[in-house]
């Protein structure tokens, strides 16, 4: 029989699988909200597609990622956190119908398509009452990870920051003038998020927003979602 897996190499396996499900059908959900709203761009350029390779950025989706996963396994000894991104899917808002709200509506699909994912994937674990207990305890434990994969995600891209969907939803909100002041950020929205993510916390230890986000966001969500589904929180 061949030798079995760490189970932190199992996981990270598993998580890693389950973070190309959510990108994958994040950046499609994109495409196609855009297309329906009037903008064949997506289509055009081959990206409303559920082909994973479709969506990859060989730095976001490949470098970065495995760049982060050797650092942590070569200086602590395990993984906490990583952080990539897919290929941005290309919108034309001058083909939108109702640009300004148009691009508000594309931008949220793709968060949207996250929580759909969770919902789903929390509906599934019903079936663990079919199997015996080693086989449900497996059931549960890979429909938590996904579904934390995916609102993780959602959460993350929901930031009011541009370029994230967030801050494209917010940018569609606000007075014209100051929504375009507030656009203008999106050439070095990306680094104020990873600074105040990944770098602040280094130079201040006290300062974790990561923990925040996951305990005070993410976790709620993941319980609304197991109630939604009809489990108990």
């Amino acid at each position: 029989m061949p030798p079995e897996l760490p189970a932190w190499l199992a996981e990270l396996l598993a998580a890693a699988l389950a973070a190309l499900i959510a990108i994958t059908f994040h950046e499609a959900a994109h495409g196609y909200a855009a297309e329906a709203l009037g903008d064949p761009t997506a289509r055009q350029a081959g990206r409303v597609s559920l082909n994973p390779l479709r969506h990859v950025d060989p730095l976001g989706t490949l470098l970065l990622p495995g760049l982060l996963l050797a650092m942590q396994l070569l200086t602590i000894g395990r993984v906490e956190a990583l952080f990539g991104w897919a290929k941005p899917v290309p919108v034309n808002i001058a083909l939108l119908r109702h640009p300004r709200w148009g691009m508000a509506w594309v931008a949220a699909a793709g968060p949207a398509m996250n929580l759909l994912l969770a919902f789903i994937a929390a509906l599934l674990a019903h079936a663990g009452g079919l199997f015996g207990s080693e086989s449900a305890q497996l059931l549960y434990r890979t429909v938590a990870l996904f579904m934390l994969v995916n609102l993780v995600l959602a959460v993350f891209n929901l930031l009011p920051v541009p370029p994230l969907d967030g801050g494209r939803i917010l940018t569609a909100m606000l007075p014209w003038r100051l929504a375009l002041a507030f656009a203008r950020l999106e050439p070095v929205g990306l680094f104020l998020v990873l600074g105040t993510l990944f770098l602040l916390p280094v130079l201040i230890p006290a300062f974790r927003p990561t923990d925040w986000g996951l305990a005070h966001l993410v976790a709620p969500l993941f319980n609304l979602v197991l109630r939604a589904a009809g489990h108990p929180a």
